[in-house]
């Protein structure tokens, strides 16, 4: 069974109450618990992890690799400018999709840009909760692929 981690950045565990315009009312547990669903139906392992720092968002990139099929990574802010997480995504090497609930490229200038997007296999933004759904299975399909 393919097993895949779903990772969130910072302010991402106040989903439903940060700006629901934006970023939608349902909390990041609601979202997971979709993703879980869908993951028993393509018939994968998913698990979530989440953090507001930059280290330990590494340090679970890191533990990827050898361990997770493929990651989905949501950095949030750090998507526009944390070198070091495209560096670990570089380092190992296991695929990744970015996915971002809103449209990165529809907002304020500075979030246009990902510095991490060269390192991952696509990015997925401005769907929601169904960006991580579309994530998921553009996952799932690519690492079908690689088998």
């Amino acid at each position: 069974m393919k097993r895949i981690v779903v990772i969130n950045g910072p302010n991402l565990n106040m989903l439903g109450v940060r700006e629901p315009g934006i970023y939608g009312t349902l909390s990041l547990k609601d979202i997971e618990d979709k993703i879980r669903r869908q993951a028993e139906e393509l018939g994968v392992s998913i698990t979530f992890y989440q953090s507001n720092h930059e280290g330990d968002i590494i340090d679970r990139i890191h533990a990827a690799m050898g361990e997770d099929d493929g990651i989905m990574l949501n950095a949030g802010a750090y998507t526009h400018y944390s070198y070091a997480i495209r560096d670990a995504i570089n380092a190992v090497k296991v695929p990744t999709v970015e996915v971002h609930l809103s449209n990165i490229h529809a907002r304020e200038a500075f979030r246009h840009h990902s510095v991490i997007a060269a390192e991952t296999i696509g990015q997925i933004a401005g769907f929601g909760e169904v960006s991580y759904e579309l994530g998921l299975l553009a996952l799932v399909r690519h690492l079908d692929k690689q088998t």
